[in-house]
């Protein structure tokens, strides 16, 4: 794809800012009455910056990603969305993305602030934000976004924590001659219940490589494990099917006694793995070890006594100083992200570490914890709990020729890990996913971006990256009595999006990523963080009586009705913030049209007229869930919408939005980004229910939804997009 791109993108280009700072600056402190974001989305533009940014979003966003969020958006894409909302026509639109715009007075809200992406990109551009989220997790999130760190209070606090922490964890991370250990593979054991309970457990698993390269095709040598003695032999993983241990000589095949849920004892037993655990998780079994060697290479060995006896070691330090450790609190409650890990009997948060992760962290983050509060502790308590989803069982290895840790949350759930990873938390400069190599990749790389940031825009090349365009972030956060008196230029806070302690007509623009009905709950698995991150308090207002971060008012559900009350509260909200003349924008994408029908029906209830919807692309392209699925989704619509009083959309029936949705698409088409069929459902669905909220809109829901489907089948075929699922009836 990037390939496909170079006539919009360079791969090398780092365009500099002119040094007399003679950029000639775009200043916009009004909302059109028709802006280029209804009437001429630069939709090919925006969408080819924002698929090079997707590819390393961490990279090219960095403020926005120092800590773990689900549905990071794309700060190109919102980028985008404001210069088009202050912009005339297309024209003006391009002018202002490509340009140093600035947005004085301007003030811009995020009432699903998550990760702070439009709380960033907007602070950029001078103007005033308001970001509010009901998970406290994600609050903390968009603090580090906005927050004016001092680099030497920053590393004087690093090093501090160092000092206390440092030597007592690299001493529980040593083979018996003095060498670090990188990492530790585990495997989780479950008895046989047909066999006597004396018989040795099974060791659950399903091959025994436990280590090979990313690209096995090319690097075929790998690492198995012994099942009989634990000795670590060297096989080619294209051509063995079995080797012969070269410590106790025993033959052995290459598959293990687990296939897909079920498990085969030595005697022959086959079991489904969770009747096997019979109510309780998986104890665990230390087999093989990575070692830094001393000329930097890395060797793969066998457990030997030293390593237990360390281990044990790590236990009886964590019984004798658990109180006055950082540790976990609180159970697991059900629901559709959490449900696999209960299933395998994971019912506290404190089962997803070992002993010597619970006392590793528990030393962390006690150290962080009495840090003399500030940003910079803030910032050192947001790292500590991202250092979390790298440091628990719930990990595994990815191989050699990548970053050695696959995290807990790539597949979106809690998903029970049969061969668990323990890494080194402190970590070494060659460490995966360790406080010390994510406090210069994370906290380090935010803090430079943050005072030299660069924006991804075309030019006469390929790809320009380009300094000079945004401000530094350095807006800080105030509460909202300095925000409404002007004395801050920047307030996040924590709860539910119904109600805002702002007065009406106050705000410019509202600019959003509300969820997507039933994806990703997100304060199910954000409870893992809240679970350690109510014992340091990174801020004064983060939550520290409740064992949960999930909440009543959340608008997330998998029927829609309740999604459609619960976000229709929000909308009504919004429509009392914003000034006449104001604009509300949201990203959105859902091919189930019952979600799309929920939602203009929500709007409709506050009062606002959708005016336009835009196809822009969408989040990250390398994700697993999106590749996995039979038709997958590239593409976001922008919902465009005003008060009822505003202007009127210009397009005002089914032929003319179903024009203008074929359009949009074509034109993402047209920029070499990917539009499935996922996305034309989506888009034209959105675009022909949007009339519902239309003054002079005749036609009844189920009347639209019929048109809907048809327009889908039309702009498919207009556009030569098949489907790749077996076609059923819409719900």
């Amino acid at each position: 794809m990037l390939n496909q791109q170079a006539d919009l993108f360079e791969q090398s280009a780092m365009l500099e800012t002119p040094s007399d700072g003679s950029l000639a600056q775009i200043t916009r402190d009004a909302v059109p009455s028709v802006s280029a974001l209804e009437s001429g989305f630069p939709a090919g533009l925006i969408s080819a910056a924002a698929e090079r940014e997707s590819w390393r979003k961490e990279v090219h966003r960095p403020a926005t990603h120092t800590h773990k969020w689900w549905a990071q958006r794309l700060g190109s894409v919102f980028r985008g969305i404001l210069a088009a909302a202050v912009a005339r026509d297309e024209a003006d639109a391009v002018a202002c993305y490509s340009g140093a715009l600035r947005l004085p007075g301007l003030v811009v809200c995020d009432p699903f602030a998550g990760s702070g992406t439009t709380l960033a990109e907007a602070a950029k551009l001078d103007a005033r934000v308001i970001g509010r989220d009901i998970n406290p997790v994600a609050t903390l999130v968009q603090r580090q976004a906005l927050a004016i760190w001092d680099r030497s209070l920053l590393d004087a606090a690093f090093k501090k924590v160092e000092a206390q922490v440092r030597r007592e964890i690299d001493e529980l991370h040593r083979d018996r001659y003095g060498r670090p250990v990188l990492y530790y593979f585990w495997v989780a054991l479950a008895q046989c219940p047909a066999c006597p309970p004396e018989a040795e457990p099974v060791e659950l698993f399903s091959r025994y490589i436990f280590a090979q390269h990313a690209y096995p095709k090319k690097y075929p040598t790998s690492r198995a494990t012994c099942p009989h003695c634990h000795a670590v032999n060297v096989v080619n993983i294209i051509e063995d099917k079995s080797f012969v241990c070269h410590s106790c000589g025993v033959t052995s095949g290459l598959e293990g006694p687990v296939n897909r849920a079920s498990m085969t004892c030595p005697i022959g037993h086959i079991t489904k793995v969770i009747d096997a655990l019979n109510g309780k998780p998986p104890a665990h079994r230390m087999y093989a070890k990575q070692v830094l060697a001393g000329d930097g290479s890395r060797l793969y060995e066998p457990i030997d006594e030293y390593d237990l006896s360390l281990y044990e070691e790590a236990e009886r330090q964590l019984t004798k100083n658990r109180a006055n450790l950082v540790l976990p609190t609180g159970h697991l409650d059900d629901g559709h992200n959490t449900r696999q890990a209960i299933r395998w009997n994971y019912c506290k948060w404190d089962q997803f570490f070992n002993a010597r992760q619970l006392y590793s962290l528990g030393l962390l983050g006690a150290a962080i914890r009495d840090l003399e509060r500030g940003p910079e502790r803030e910032a050192l308590a947001a790292l500590f709990s991202g250092v979390l989803e790298f440091n628990n069982l719930f990990c595994s290895f990815k191989g050699e020729g990548t970053g050695a840790v696959r995290h807990m949350f790539s597949n979106h759930v809690l998903k029970p890990e049969r061969t668990p990873l323990e890494a080194h938390p402190w970590g070494t400069p060659v460490s995966s996913g360790s406080f010390s190599t994510l406090y210069q990749s994370r906290i380090i790389r935010a803090l430079e971006y943050k005072l030299r940031p660069h924006d991804l825009v075309p030019g006469s090349g390929d790809s320009d990256r380009r300094f000079g365009l945004s401000l530094p972030l350095q807006s800080g956060i105030g509460d909202a009595e300095k925000f409404r008196a002007g004395e801050s230029k920047a307030y996040v806070s924590n709860g539910s999006s119904t109600s805002f302690d702002l007065p009406d007509s106050s705000v410019d623009l509202i600019i959003t990523d509300p969820p997507f009905m039933d994806n990703v709950h997100y304060s199910e698995l954000a409870d893992f963080f809240h679970a350690w991150l109510r014992q340091i308090q990174p801020f004064n207002d983060y939550p520290t009586s409740v064992h949960t971060t999930r909440n009543p008012e959340e608008v997330q559900s998998a029927d829609p009705t309740k999604f459609g009350e619960a976000i229709a509260s929000v909308w009504k909200e919004c429509a009392r913030l914003l000034k006449p003349s104001g604009l509300l924008a949201f990203t959105f994408h859902q091919a189930r049209i019952s979600a799309w029908v929920e939602l203009v029906k929500a709007l409709e209830s506050a009062g606002l007229v959708v005016t336009a919807i835009q196809p822009v692309k969408a989040e990250m392209s390398t994700s697993t869930i999106k590749s996995s699925a039979a038709d997958p989704s590239n593409l976001d619509s922008i919902v465009v919408c005003r008060s009822g009083n505003s202007t009127l959309p210009t397009a005002e029936t089914v032929d003319q939005v179903v024009a203008r949705a074929v359009a949009g698409l074509r034109e993402c088409q047209e920029a070499m980004i990917k539009v499935g069929f996922a996305d034309v459902e989506s888009v034209l669905r959105g675009s022909v229910l949007s009339l519902h909220t239309h003054p002079r809109n005749e036609d009844s829901l189920d009347a639209l939804a019929t048109a809907a489907e048809l327009a889908v089948a039309t702009a498919a075929s207009t556009l030569g997009i098949k489907s790749n699922r077996a076609r059923g009836v819409a719900d």
